[in-house]
């Protein structure tokens, strides 16, 4: 299945280093592997792997080597400053292709040794406008395959749904076990168990640390900790309410939603509201990465309990304005109160209702109603 970067990693690699992140298991590797197949002399190098790992430390690769591919780079100790080390000294036109873990990604941020020298591209689960692609199936079959399936490749494309189930138990279990060992002590696994079987409870809720704290007997700030490496792990993100005071708005309580859908606990409607939030997140990533603009996702609460389930603003000028407002329902095609509340204070926005079981579309107030699967098809990845 040719994943929806491709391209844009192909054509990154003439111009500067792309270093490409993503969840584990989301297809890093296998685009890599793709993009290498289609690249005579192309090598893919991993750190893991002590005969790669030495050849990446004597950085003994040919210099006719076409393209280069560095996976779980990040594990090298200052990996940056041996990354612009090899980027500076390369062959004229050789490739460099970085992949690896979500650790990477946190390392990335901080520091500028290579500014100036790479794209950053994020890799997302798979989404209606790909399965659409890949399958020629309608949207709203799409939809429904990932809401039983999640998004990752590897349930996605299974035979049946037992062998779908099969990879998530292990999946979740490995993270819990393996991956966050990287970032926390061995003694805090339970706890950071306890913590994100609690949230796979509470997707789309405002989050009270302080209220998860009290239950588990743990402090706030060591339970801030914990989600920050669940962030950073890409098992899960925060949605943050929208404000025109950006820093105080980051204060406030976020909504915690899962890479993967299909490790929800709620209802069909708490499970289709993950699966909204997710393909929001890769279209504004998407924007952000490959064009430069500051796409932001938000949700909207007031203080008297008004709530829209997500907002889209652009950054890129000096005033942030919303673009998009959009509520989610299952099967409700009354229009939300909320919704036009908000609509109408903010004319510039698109504002919709996403409706799972919606058969066709319609315009109430001046709001769209729109079938959930056919309106996610559209967006940009």
């Amino acid at each position: 299945m040719k994943r929806y970067l491709a391209s844009r990693v192909e054509a990154d690699l003439h111009k500067k280093i792309v270093m490409l992140t993503g969840a584990r298991q989301v297809g890093k590797t296998t685009l890599s592997r793709d993009l290498i197949a289609h690249t005579a002399g192309g090598i893919y190098l991993n750190y893991d792997i002590p005969n790669d790992r030495a050849v990446m430390l004597a950085q003994s690769w040919s210099t006719r080597t076409p393209l280069l591919v560095f996976d779980e780079l990040h594990k090298m100790p200052n990996w940056k400053a041996w990354l612009k080390g090899v980027f500076d000294g390369r062959s004229p036109n050789q490739q460099i292709l970085v992949t690896g873990s979500a650790r990477m990604e946190t390392f990335r941020l901080a520091g500028d040794s290579l500014a100036g020298r790479y794209y950053a591209l994020r890799l997302h689960p798979i989404s209606v406008r790909e399965w659409c692609t890949h399958t020629q199936t309608t949207p709203d079959a799409a939809m429904l395959h990932l809401l039983k399936r999640g998004g990752f490749p590897e349930p996605c494309l299974a035979d049946d749904d037992s062998d779908a189930d099969r990879w998530r138990n292990s999946y979740y279990a490995d993270m819990m076990r393996e991956d966050i060992v990287e970032f926390s002590r061995v003694q805090e696994l339970n706890a950071m168990r306890l913590f994100a079987d609690t949230l796979r409870q509470r997707v789309g809720s405002p989050l009270s640390i302080a209220s998860i704290a009290r239950d588990m007997a743990v402090s706030p700030k060591t339970l801030t900790k914990y989600l920050d490496i669940l962030e950073a792990l890409f098992i899960v993100f925060t949605v943050r309410p929208w404000g025109h005071n950006i820093a105080r708005a980051t204060l406030q309580q976020p909504k915690v939603y899962f890479y993967d859908t299909g490790l929800v606990q709620g209802d069909e409607g708490i499970r289709f509201e993950n699966l909204v939030a997710c393909h929001l997140l890769k279209h504004a990533q998407w924007l952000t990465d490959t064009t430069g603009k500051a796409v932001g996702l938000h949700y909207i609460r007031t203080k008297d309990d008004a709530e829209v389930d997500f907002a889209l603003s652009d950054s890129s000028a000096a005033q942030p304005t919303l673009t998009h407002l959009i509520e989610c329902k299952t099967a409700d095609t009354s229009l939300h109160r909320a919704l036009k509340r908000f609509a109408d204070a903010h004319p510039q926005a698109t504002s919709v209702q996403l409706v799972r079981d919606a058969r066709y579309a319609q315009e109430k107030s001046g709001i769209a109603i729109e079938p959930a699967g056919a309106w996610l098809a559209e967006l940009a990845a």
